[in-house]
């Protein structure tokens, strides 16, 4: 394949049309490896090479079930971008050896670690989809139909980061909702838009008296939960159910309701927040993780900031178009829009925790 731009194009970077020509050169560079993640991600290309060592095209094809003229194609591009190392780049296409560096392995190998990143090869996989579904919804103002849950499911992106830190560092920071969690009479959490799950299971983990219900309108992820629950032994403990959170009718059976990061893709999110609020014991508390997005509009944004609006023209913002008596929040909720929820739901006052993180901002609402 070819390309008129080229990195820079015939101006020079000095040419604000040859720079930005030269920007989207690289932006398609970077694409390009994401979707090369999502295939050594789908096919345990870089599990077998991070277990079983170094590997010629064939010997990777044969520890994976796969074709060696694509896995050579593969193994190729990646040592090129630098996401493998090869021992001899002289040797002939069929004789050199590639291995996983070590530095790269949490990152592309380990699911269990915070670093873990090849789930963004799924989620843009999953995003390129449904782009001409949503050019139709710009057109129309509805939202894209939902994306089928085949065929590689929906990345879990928190997974690691709720099992690492949710029960270990988020929630002893809050010390009273900590001291309740591990005391008698065993505390009740709510986890809302709980998705696959892993927060649910963080919480029962990290506290042994606790029991938590988790809530998500997705069947199918709700079934995956299930099966997680169950895996790690927590079935007796931790519940899901598919239901709209907004239509629960529980008030006064929890001593915590979390929302993580979830609150912005709700069509209604105020009407969720009244049920937390009625959901609540009289001592209890709402938790909600949201985007640490500016706390203004500005520009240029940051790097955090332009990728929370990327994946809320992508995503967040069409999935909750669909109902007529949408908020439209979009993933750039900022802290004053949580603030005008939590008022209209009923709420009193609106904390914003001290907790210190990459990419989330912690609201407590007192009721």
């Amino acid at each position: 394949m070819t390309t008129d731009s080229g990195p820079a194009g015939q101006g020079g970077l000095a040419d604000p049309a040859a720079a930005l020509a030269d920007r989207l050169f690289h932006d398609m560079i970077g694409a390009l490896e994401l979707f090369t993640v999502y295939v050594g991600e789908r096919l345990g290309l870089y599990r077998a090479l991070a277990m079983e060592g170094p590997a010629t095209s064939a010997e990777l094809a044969g520890r994976t079930g796969t074709t060696e003229r694509y896995v050579r194609e593969w193994l190729e591009h990646h040592a090129a971008s630098g996401l493998l190392e090869v021992d001899d780049p002289a040797a002939g296409p069929l004789a050199r050896r590639y291995r996983l560096p070590p530095a790269h392995v949490p990152v592309l190998a380990d699911p269990d670690d915070i670093r873990y990143r090849a789930h963004n090869g799924v989620e843009i996989a999953r995003a390129g989809r449904w782009l001409p579904q949503l050019v139709e919804a710009f057109r129309t103002g509805g939202a894209p139909s939902p994306l089928p849950w085949a065929p590689e499911g929906r990345a879990e992106y928190n997974r690691a980061t709720f099992l690492n830190l949710l029960g270990t560092r988020w929630l002893p920071a809050i010390a009273d909702v900590h001291r309740r969690l591990r005391r008698e009479p065993p505390a009740r959490v709510a986890d809302l838009a709980c998705g696959p799950g892993w927060s649910s299971i963080a919480i029962a983990q990290a506290y042994p008296l606790v029991t938590v219900d988790g809530f998500d309108l997705d069947a199918d992820v709700i079934a995956a939960a299930r099966r997680y629950a169950e895996q790690a032994g927590l079935s007796d403990r931790v519940t899901f159910a598919a239901t709209d959170a907004a239509g629960l009718g529980t008030a006064g059976r929890y001593d915590l309701v979390t929302i993580f990061e979830g609150l912005h893709d709700m069509s209604r999110p105020v009407e969720v927040l009244r049920a937390a609020r009625g959901m609540l014991s009289p001592s209890g508390s709402v938790l909600i993780a949201d985007e640490l997005v500016a706390e203004e509009f500005t520009v240029p944004a940051s790097d955090l900031e332009r990728y929370c609006y990327g994946w809320s023209v992508l995503s967040c913002l069409p999935s909750a178009m669909g109902d007529p008596g949408t908020a439209a929040t979009g993933a750039v909720m900022r802290p004053a829009t949580l603030g005008r929820y939590a008022r209209e739901a009923g709420f009193s006052g609106v904390e914003t925790l001290p907790l210190e993180t990459e990419t989330w901002r912690f609201y407590r609402l007192s009721a």
